[in-house]
């Protein structure tokens, strides 16, 4: 079993999150990720706390729907900051604090917008630049011993999808016509992910994309073939907490 420590910029939100885990050993820290100072001092305090940092996942971000012409300025860098610079900011203060001594392994949760995100366009240029950091970083820190991997997530049933404005709902429950397995992902089958790619058992594994998408990007490009409805694929859902987003009932 790992320790576990938690970096957010909410502290009641972490005291929740630590509440729902049930174990008073997990440590918190309220940062934002988006401030150098901040971040170091909160990775700072992990370490004074644990004494080490084997594992990191950043899973910190954040989008509005929004065309490009009517994204703001302030919009713009607000959303890069969350989905990108908050990524290369935790990552480098963990490597110079602990990795680049002593090895370990990186997680970056990203979203699969190659071909552009239209109706996002901030969080795909966002995303793009994790995912091309991911790379970078995979063959910079490899002599220290560190593996740096991105997950990238389709379509998840989380509480996320809540969020997203009532015009964005039709999409958000059609969506499972168009990915392969026929239905959203669930928060377990991603967070599986994240733990075989922190593990030994990936101890080759660099510098990739791990989709989790149900096939949704392979179908995405398939323009002949059109794959039946069927109810065969069954989720994983290891959450004794987990409650189905509103917007899926």
């Amino acid at each position: 079993g790992a320790r576990l420590a938690l970096i957010g910029r909410t502290p009641e939100k972490l005291d929740q999150v630590k509440r729902e885990l049930g174990d008073p050993e997990t440590f918190t820290f309220a940062a934002d990720l988006r401030d150098e100072a901040q971040v170091n001092a909160a990775i700072a305090g992990v370490l004074d706390w644990g004494g080490r940092i084997d594992g990191l996942v950043n899973n910190a971000g954040g989008q509005f729907p929004a065309q490009l012409k009517d994204i703001s300025l302030n919009g713009w860098n607000a959303v890069v900051a969350n989905n990108m610079t908050a990524t290369f900011l935790v990552s480098k203060a963990v490597y110079l604090g602990w990795m680049e001594q002593n090895g370990g392994a990186i997680v970056n949760v990203g979203a699969d917008f190659e071909l552009g995100n239209p109706g996002m366009g901030h969080n795909g240029a966002a995303r793009a630049g994790q995912t091309n950091f991911t790379y970078t970083a995979s063959v910079e820190w490899a002599h220290s011993g560190v593996r740096i991997n991105s997950v990238i997530p389709g379509f998840i049933a989380s509480s996320g999808l809540d969020r997203y404005p009532e015009r964005a709902h039709d999409v958000l429950r059609g969506v499972k016509t168009r990915i392969p397995l026929k239905r959203h992902g669930t928060e377990s089958e991603i967070a599986g992910a994240i733990v075989y790619l922190l593990s030994d058992a990936a101890a080759y594994i660099t510098g990739i994309s791990l989709r989790v998408d149900g096939g949704l990007h392979n179908y995405g490009k398939s323009t002949f073939y059109e794959v039946p409805d069927h109810d065969r694929s069954k989720p994983f859902n290891g959450f004794p907490l987990y409650k189905r987003p509103k917007v899926l009932e």
